[in-house]
């Protein structure tokens, strides 16, 4: 296999991930860290000898040699530093979202396609034994008709995590809570069960009046277009941690819950002529300190970066799909903005 040079771009908690995970692959070297904080490029040369850039103008004057640059900045930010560092002739993984509206990353996709590049995201969700097992057991049809998807995920994120004068927090940079918290969940949604119609919601802001621009609860309804509703349910006003990521799954010949703090369990399991399964450990969650994220499946994504590049079979999320979340979620946040956030 020939090795497979990264650069990344941000050096925050998720950028940290990907150097990590990069520099631990036997396929993969890490050439470049982007970051426009000095304090963060310090923290990056105590621990890795890769060249380092305070800006992507600079890094792309010295980009020689690199397959695949790490796009792992603020939201709002994705879709123009992916289109720039394509238009460079290199291919890129996007920390999700892909994007905050559906119109830019279509465009990006188009974009890549015509300079015949490859554009990766990153829904690690989705290598989780228990939701890897929701959807084998959706598509087998073992569960029947689907009837009822219930989708609650209950996180704490509070001043310790909205840093003042921090881009998290803001509708520019950030986009809101299911962007940058529960996109993995809207991910899993989509890639199990379908296209979803028929959006409806509502929307609370109890603790982060001072924290955010945006709400931290809110619930929205839907329909699946091959049958079936539900209705997916968020907060990050929970105080202290996390609580619960979980599916709850009524169908024809059973139902199911994974859940757990991080859809990490199977926590119910009654389905017509099948006993409840063994599922294979997951990861951890990700651990930044103050708070922790979804599971630590980043060393998949970057496995799969390296097979996709050498040509071999791989299993990595379509762009088109990463789109279709945010589409989910444009939608929500249009309904959202067509009301009064209640405090």
């Amino acid at each position: 296999m020939k090795k497979i040079d990264f650069a990344v771009i941000g050096f925050g908690h998720i950028g940290s991930r990907h150097a990590e995970e990069i520099s631990s692959h036997t396929g993969a070297e890490l050439k470049a860290i982007v970051d426009t904080d000095a304090d963060a490029l310090k923290k990056a040369k105590e621990k890795y000898p890769a060249a380092l850039y305070s800006s992507i103008d600079e890094f792309l004057l010295h980009k020689t040699g690199i397959d695949i640059v790490c796009i792992c900045t603020p939201n709002g930010l994705h879709i123009n530093q992916a289109r720039q560092i394509i238009d460079e002739d290199m291919d890129v993984l996007v920390e999700k979202p892909l994007g905050l509206y559906k119109m830019e990353c279509d465009d990006l996709i188009e974009f890549v396609k015509v300079r015949n590049r490859n554009l990766f995201c990153v829904l690690q969700n989705r290598y989780s034994p228990p939701a890897q097992y929701l959807k084998h057991i959706v598509g087998s049809l073992k569960l029947g008709k689907i009837f009822w998807v219930e989708v609650n995920c209950y996180w704490n994120r509070d001043e310790r995590y909205y840093k003042k004068g921090g881009w998290r927090g803001t509708n520019e940079l950030d986009g809101g809570t299911l962007y940058t918290q529960f996109s993995h969940f809207v991910d899993i949604l989509y890639w199990v069960f379908g296209p979803v119609k028929n959006i409806e919601g509502r929307f609370w802001d109890f603790s982060h009046k001072y924290l955010t621009e945006f709400e931290d609860t809110g619930i929205f309804s839907f329909e699946f277009e091959h049958g079936g509703a539900g209705t997916f349910n968020y907060s990050t006003a929970l105080w202290q941690q996390n609580m619960e990521s979980s599916f709850t799954v009524i169908g024809e010949k059973g139902a199911l819950k994974i859940g757990g703090q991080y859809m990490d369990k199977l926590e119910y399991f009654m389905v017509e002529g099948l006993e409840k399964p063994e599922l294979p450990n997951g990861n951890p969650p990700n651990n930044y300190g103050s708070h922790q994220g979804s599971a630590n499946n980043h060393a998949h994504v970057i496995d799969n970066v390296v097979k996709a590049l050498n040509g071999q079979p791989f299993d990595i999320a379509k762009a088109e799909e990463a789109a279709a979340s945010v589409a989910i979620i444009e939608e929500v946040y249009r309904i959202r903005d067509a009301q009064k956030i209640m405090k």
